[in-house]
């Protein structure tokens, strides 16, 4: 069962609009969690709301939203107001223009959400949207209001529904120069690049997110399970990759490591079938 919409509202294309939802479509509440607990007893611990000035407890009743407009000084801002302001993208993604997919800087993707149509009526309306898309290969930018910010939005075909996703404004991405302007232009020689494409063709394959796995993750579930039965703990170690002296020998010996390796895989297959 799908979860609730995060966000309910129109998708418009100009004069066409019909009613959507927009549900997350990640999701991190499988990863292991912690709770801050006292040393001494063992108890949970829990925050609470201390006055900067005062340092007297503070009641969630009496807490609020301020806006700094000076030092010290704050202008309150009541939630009403806030939910009080109203723009169209707070209720309807407008669509703006279309672009490329590959045009968009992969840096500017952010959160992934499912899009459906949530009436009966506009599902028509949906798939000449979509179907458009899908036909010229293109991407949508739209506008929407999410935790009391707009966003731009890229909204793309995806089975029977769309797939929107936030988009980074340019203050939010950082310039790679800063990163990348000390690494030297270099061009590697002929037979090493060649070496090298050997080795991504053998580990050539399809994307299968089925085999993605979070090694950090068992190793700690494995710990704590050891923990709480009192048994020994497993020992976890890694060895420091060694710096290749010989670039050129390192290569032909990646590429004899990885013939046998998927030379290993083969060989339960082959024996099976005989």
């Amino acid at each position: 069962m799908a979860a609730r919409a995060y966000w309910k509202g129109y998708l418009k294309l100009s004069l066409v609009s019909c009613p959507v939802s927009l549900h997350a479509a990640c999701s991190s509440s499988e990863r292991v969690s912690f709770r801050q607990i006292n040393r001494k007893t063992g108890n949970r611990l829990r925050q609470q709301l201390v006055d900067e000035e005062t340092r007297e407890p503070v009641d969630g009743s009496d807490k609020a939203r301020g806006y700094e407009i000076g030092k010290g000084q704050f202008l309150l801002v009541e939630d009403e107001e806030l939910e009080a302001i109203e723009i169209e993208s707070t209720h309807t993604i407008a669509i703006d223009s279309f672009v490329s997919r590959a045009e968009i800087d992969q840096r500017y993707f952010d959160t992934p959400y499912y899009i459906t149509p949530n009436d009966p009526v506009g599902q028509e309306a949906f798939a000449v949207i979509r179907e458009a898309m899908l036909s010229k290969g293109l991407a949508a930018l739209g506008r929407i209001v999410l935790s009391k910010r707009e966003r731009v939005i890229a909204l793309e075909p995806y089975e029977r529904g769309l797939i929107g996703t936030t988009l980074r404004y340019p203050s939010e991405v950082r310039d790679a120069t800063n990163y990348f302007a000390d690494i030297p232009d270099l061009t590697p020689a002929p037979e090493l690049l060649r070496l090298a494409a050997q080795i991504l063709d053998s580990k050539l394959q399809a994307f299968d997110p089925s085999t993605f796995r979070d090694r950090y993750e068992e190793a700690l579930l494995a710990h704590l399970k050891a923990k709480q039965a009192g048994m020994p703990q497993p020992k976890q170690s890694w060895a420091v990759p060694r710096r290749a002296i010989n670039l050129m020998e390192a290569l032909r010996r990646s590429i004899a490591s990885e013939s046998k390796a998927e030379a290993a895989q083969r060989a339960p297959v082959a024996r099976k079938r005989a």
